[in-house]
C-alpha cells in the first residue's frame, strides 16, 4: 500500500498549483460576475498539457489516468479556480470518446480534448427522469442513414463555450420493441437544437441551460461507438465525473480551511491573542481539515481502483469519495465563513463566493440520498429502496 504520488504526479501538482496561483479566485469572481468564462485560464491550462493529461498519447495526450486529472481538478480548485468543465469534457466525454468511440471519433476528437481547443459537455439529465437513464425521453429514430434526435435536457453545464453535446438518448430496439441508452455527439450549433440559460443562485463562469431537441438530424457517424456500446459508455464516463467533481470539492475545501487558517493566525483581539488560540474557532477548522483530508484518501483510492480498471469496485469508492468531498467542502467554506465573522459574507474575504457551489456539490451530479441508496444497497446487501 503507497500513499505517496509518483514523482509525474508531484510535478504535475506542482505545476498545476502555480498555474492556478497565478490566476486565484479573484480572477475567478471577476469572470464570474462579469458574465464571462475563465477562456484564458482554460487555454493556458491546455497549451501546458493539463487538460489532456488523461488522454492517450497517440492522441496528443499525456497518456495518464484519471488520478492525474484528479489531481489538475483539486490543485485548480484548491488555488481558487474550480472549473467544472473539466469535469464534463475532460473526465466524462474524452473519457467516453476514448474507452468506447471508433477509431474516426477518437481519431477527430481526442487530440482538442487534449490540447484544451475542443469542448464537449455532457447532456444526460432530463426534467422528468431527473439522472435516472432508466426513465430517459430523450428519443433517437432512425431516418435512412441519419439519426433524427427529439427530446429535453436541463441543467447542461457550459453549452455557450462548448462546440458538441455529448447526449444520452434511448433508440427503439426493432427486435425487442425495448429502448435502450445510446450517446450522440452533437454540434451546438445544429438545426433543431435550441437552448435557454437557467439563473442560478451560484457564483460561476460556467452557466446551466436547459435544451431543447426537435428533430435534430445527425449523420450516422455521429452516435458513439455503435448501438451495443451505448450503456457501458454511459457508465464508463459516470466514475470519472464522480471523482473529478470529489476532487474538485476537496480542492476548494483546501482553498477555505487555507483563506480562514491565515485569517484566525493573525487576527487579534481580546488581549492581542489570535483568535486561532481559541478552542471555539481552532477546532471547528480542525474538524473541517481532517474531514477534507479523509475525502482526499477516498478520491485517490477511486481514481486508483478505475485507472486499475477495476470498474466495480472504483463505483463503490467514487460514490462514496462524491459524498466525503461534497460533505467536506460545504463544511469547510461554512466553517471558513464563520470563523471571519462579518468578514467572512464580504467578497474581498474569498470564501462565501464558494456558499452556492458547496452546496450544489451536496446534489449534483448525483445527490447524497441517491449515493446512500447505493451503498445500502451494493455494500449493505439491503432491498432496493427506489
Amino acid at each position: 500500500m503507497n500513499f505517496d504520488l509518483t514523482d509525474e504526479q508531484d510535478q504535475l501538482r506542482d505545476a498545476v498549483r502555480a498555474l492556478g496561483r497565478r490566476y486565484g479566485h479573484e480572477y475567478f469572481v471577476a469572470r464570474a460576475r462579469a458574465g464571462e468564462h475563465t477562456t484564458e485560464l482554460w487555454a493556458e491550462a491546455g497549451r501546458l498539457g493539463y487538460l489532456g493529461v488523461n488522454i492517450p498519447t497517440e492522441y496528443g495526450g499525456g497518456g495518464g489516468g484519471i488520478t492525474e486529472l484528479a489531481i489538475v481538478c483539486e490543485e485548480l480548485a484548491a488555488a481558487g479556480c474550480p472549473l467544472l468543465l473539466l469535469v464534463v469534457s475532460p473526465a466524462i466525454a474524452a473519457t467516453v470518446i476514448a474507452r468506447h468511440g471508433t477509431e474516426e471519433q477518437r481519431k477527430r476528437f481526442l487530440p482538442g480534448f487534449a490540447d484544451g481547443s475542443l469542448k464537449v459537455v455532457f447532456a444526460i439529465t432530463e426534467p422528468e427522469a431527473g439522472s435516472n437513464f432508466h426513465r430517459l425521453g430523450t428519443v433517437a429514430r432512425r431516418d435512412g442513414d441519419d439519426w433524427l434526435l427529439s427530446g429535453r435536457k436541463c441543467y447542461i453545464s457550459g453549452v455557450d463555450e462548448a462546440q458538441f453535446v455529448l447526449v444520452v438518448a434511448r433508440t427503439e430496439d426493432a427486435t425487442t420493441g425495448k429502448l435502450k441508452p445510446a450517446l450522440f455527439v452533437v454540434p451546438t450549433d445544429a438545426a433543431g437544437m435550441t437552448r435557454s440559460k437557467l439563473d442560478m443562485e451560484i457564483l460561476s463562469p460556467e452557466n446551466q441551460f436547459l435544451l431543447y431537441l426537435d428533430d435534430v438530424r445527425l449523420p450516422a457517424d455521429a452516435l458513439v461507438g455503435d448501438l451495443d456500446s451505448g450503456l457501458p459508455a454511459l457508465f464508463s464516463g459516470l466514475n470519472p465525473e464522480r471523482i473529478t467533481v470529489a476532487a474538485m470539492g476537496a480542492g476548494t475545501g483546501r482553498y477555505a480551511i487555507e483563506r480562514a487558517s491565515a485569517y484566525t493566525a493573525t487576527r487579534k483581539v481580546w488581549g492581542g491573542r489570535t483568535i486561532g488560540s481559541h478552542q471555539g474557532v481552532a477546532h471547528p477548522l480542525a474538524h473541517a481539515a481532517v474531514q477534507v483530508e479523509l475525502a482526499r484518501l477516498m478520491i485517490y483510492k477511486a481514481a486508483t481502483l478505475y485507472d486499475a480498471g477495476r470498474d466495480l469496485e472504483a463505483g463503490v469508492s467514487a460514490n462514496m469519495a462524491k459524498y466525503a468531498a461534497g460533505e467536506a467542502a460545504a463544511l469547510a467554506v461554512d466553517t471558513a465563513v464563520q470563523v471571519h465573522g462579518g468578514a467572512g459574507m464580504t467578497t474581498e474575504y474569498g470564501v462565501a463566493t464558494l456558499l452556492g457551489a458547496v452546496r450544489a456539490g451536496r446534489i449534483a451530479p448525483v445527490s447524497r440520498e441517491m449515493i446512500l441508496n447505493f451503498v445500502a444497497q451494493h455494500v449493505l446487501g439491503q432491498d432496493k429502496s427506489y
